[in-house]
């Protein structure tokens, strides 16, 4: 079914700049000369501008532009935490983030460059508990991901000042790699792309 939803829409995409490659009147005949008058398919119009209307629909209606209307950036990264003081804290004593402002004990922003992390206590309107009962938790295996440089030095430095790892360091083509937790448990990626 996606597929001919595809196909249909391709087809769209292909046949209504032939339809609409030149302004009409309203009422004029699109049909080419030396052909069959096209009938009315009740839309009031010819089939052509019935499918330029189709097209205009499609498009105003379709989720990509009307999420381009609405998004307009990334703002942040949320994350649970059980005590934002300690989260700021570590952040930006362990990490090198900006504090960039806080609501003890309810909510903070720390940046690094320009990503935005949002940390949300037990207070805090972004961790309230959903519709459905389920409580919003710290953890889970979605995460942030830092570019660094020098990972084995940076490991031994965050092991000597007794960080929780969640794996050794691993390597593939894309570069190097490990995974750390921050106070709460939320996962943090530590990312050395190769040379």
């Amino acid at each position: 079914m996606l597929v001919r939803r595809i196909a249909f829409v391709m087809l769209l995409s292909a046949a209504v700049p032939l339809c609409a490659a030149r302004p009409r009147a309203s009422g004029e005949d699109v049909t080419p000369s030396g052909t069959s008058p096209r009938t009315d398919h009740g839309y009031g119009s010819s089939s052509g501008d019935a499918l330029l209307s189709l097209r205009e629909g499609v498009e105003r209606f379709h989720p990509a532009v009307m999420a381009a209307a609405f998004i307009k950036d990334v703002h942040g990264i949320r994350y649970q935490v059980k005590d934002v003081a300690r989260s700021v804290a570590f952040y930006t004593q362990t990490l090198g983030f900006t504090l960039q402002h806080q609501h003890l004990p309810e909510f903070a922003n720390v940046s690094l460059g320009d990503a935005q992390l949002l940390l949300s206590g037990p207070g805090a309107s972004g961790s309230r508990p959903l519709p459905d009962g389920r409580r919003q938790e710290p953890g889970g295996w979605n995460r942030v991901v830092l570019k660094v440089a020098d990972l084995p030095g940076f490991i031994a430095e965050l092991k000597q000042a007794g960080l929780r790892f969640r794996n050794e360091m691993e390597t593939g083509p894309g570069g190097r790699q490990i995974q750390i937790e921050d106070p709460d448990g939320n996962p943090i990626e530590l990312f050395e792309p190769a040379r």
